[in-house]
């Protein structure tokens, strides 16, 4: 975790956000703040809201109402563009790498460096390689290298210093140590603390909350919609935390409104 006193002013700050589907209120007015060089932990049970609630700052579906506030000022996320041209990025679980290509490719794809109407080889394979060298990656032998050679922890890796190749200011995580290995969880939560350490704020969804203790600074916990508590890591226990997930302890002067809420097969909503 790093140290709580630096970045006071929240890069993110939504405010009584909402977003319904038909009849079904899925975000009840949700609040939330996310500091620069800080790591914030999402947690919920599955229906609480988190995927809808990063997919409205990822501008994949904009919230129906609330405010939007990057850097203290308002801004609209209606499509990726909006949250990408922020420096807001996502690392969703499937990681959306490419197997058949290299390391180099799957970092630059869709956006290669040019030079004379060709691809700038030379300068891709540089900064592929700085940007894994500044966040201290040394698991990987080349950045040549297949992503169908890598393991879990890997792929991960490269999916992060994409994110970061692209400038990004926010890297929200969506469980990166799902079906991964007790040592290549340490080594994808040892890559989120050094993103945090070079000033970038990043949102952790996990339902691992050995993982969430390990590195998160404050613990945002949403149940059914509704935001009940975000609170620094060390005033909190596991088991109040594990009560505020499941709806059976209610942090004081938190209301729980019992409404509809949309729940998918299998994840959350």
């Amino acid at each position: 975790m790093t140290d709580t006193t630096i970045a006071t002013e929240p890069i993110i700050e939504l405010i009584g956000v909402k977003k319904s589907f038909g009849p079904v209120s899925v975000l009840k007015g949700v609040n939330l703040k996310v500091h620069p060089g800080k790591v914030t932990a999402l947690v919920g049970d599955n229906g609480a809201g988190k995927s809808t609630l990063i997919k409205g700052l990822a501008g994949v579906q904009p919230y129906d109402e609330g405010e939007v506030r990057i850097d203290g000022a308002h801004r609209d996320l209606h499509a990726p563009r909006d949250a990408s041209g922020l420096g807001i990025e996502v690392v969703y679980q499937d990681l959306a790498l490419c197997d058949n290509l290299d390391i180099v490719q799957n970092m630059f794809l869709g956006r290669e460096e040019t030079s004379a109407g060709t691809f700038d080889e030379g300068r891709m394979e540089k900064e592929a390689s700085d940007t894994l060298r500044s966040l201290s990656v040394r698991t990987v032998k080349s950045v040549r290298q297949k992503v169908s050679s890598l393991s879990g922890g890997q792929r991960q890796t490269v999916a992060i210093a994409r994110a970061v190749l692209k400038k990004a200011r926010v890297v929200i995580l969506d469980e990166p140590t799902a079906a991964l290995g007790v040592a290549q969880t340490e080594q994808v939560l040892n890559l989120v603390r050094r993103l945090s350490d070079q000033g970038v704020a990043v949102v952790l969804i996990s339902h691992n909350l050995a993982d969430v203790f390990a590195v998160a600074d404050d613990i945002a916990v949403l149940y059914l919609g509704q935001m009940v508590a975000q609170i620094p890591t060390s005033e909190t226990t596991r088991d109040d935390v594990v009560g505020y997930i499941t709806g059976t302890k209610t942090p004081a002067g938190v209301t729980i409104v019992e409404t509809s809420t949309i729940r998918t097969e299998g994840g959350t909503a």
